[in-house]
């Protein structure tokens, strides 16, 4: 549907792309932090540029720990209510917090939600727009720990990018499925790496 967006990595080696949403939030990146170290397993974190600027040493933590960093717009704006124009400058004024710290190209959007014209204003801009072939749903309190591990065992392969948000309302479901899943692949001969 959205060709210039990436979806997965094509590869036959057994690698996976944890990415993680939404923070950085005091009470749960840190956490998510250790339990990827455990696993000397990298991920990229697609950080809202409000959260950055309320919690920088949490953002300074998950550079200094050598995870890649992606751009979440600064406000967690939906795609499809907002104005291409004003969507342009929320992600914009995300890009200078993060450009402060890190370089980076990466971008999702909020709720998967983007316009054509604003992914195409985005590319333009040299953005590499990442969007996923597996979600845990780990922010839908509808379904149980265990749903949520299975959504993503069930469905995660090669080069599959899942994803995660390191929130407090998914923060349940993420503790639980997390470690199992760190442990599951690991047994399997999977590495974690950063897009």
């Amino acid at each position: 549907m959205f060709p210039n967006y990436v979806w997965d990595i094509e590869t036959t080696d057994k690698v996976i792309y944890l990415t993680f949403d939404d923070g950085p939030t005091p009470e749960i990146t840190s956490w998510t932090l250790h339990q990827l170290k455990k696993h000397n397993a990298k991920a990229t974190f697609f950080c809202i540029g409000n959260n950055i600027k309320k919690y920088p040493e949490i953002f300074q933590s998950i550079i200094e720990e050598g995870h890649a960093i992606g751009n979440h717009t600064h406000n967690h704006v939906k795609g499809w209510t907002t104005k291409t124009k004003d969507y342009i400058e929320n992600v914009l004024e995300a890009q200078n917090i993060i450009e402060a710290k890190t370089k980076t190209n990466l971008f999702r959007p909020p709720y998967g939600q983007i316009s054509p014209k604003q992914g195409k204003k985005l590319i333009a801009l040299d953005y590499k727009i990442i969007m996923w072939d597996v979600l845990s749903f780990d922010w839908d309190n509808t379904i149980s720990n265990d749903e949520c591990y299975t959504n993503v065992i069930s469905k995660a392969k090669n080069g599959s990018i899942i994803v995660f948000h390191d929130s407090v309302k998914a923060s349940e479901r993420m503790q639980h499925t997390l470690p199992k899943i760190l442990e599951y692949f690991s047994a399997r001969g999977y590495s974690f790496q950063s897009l």
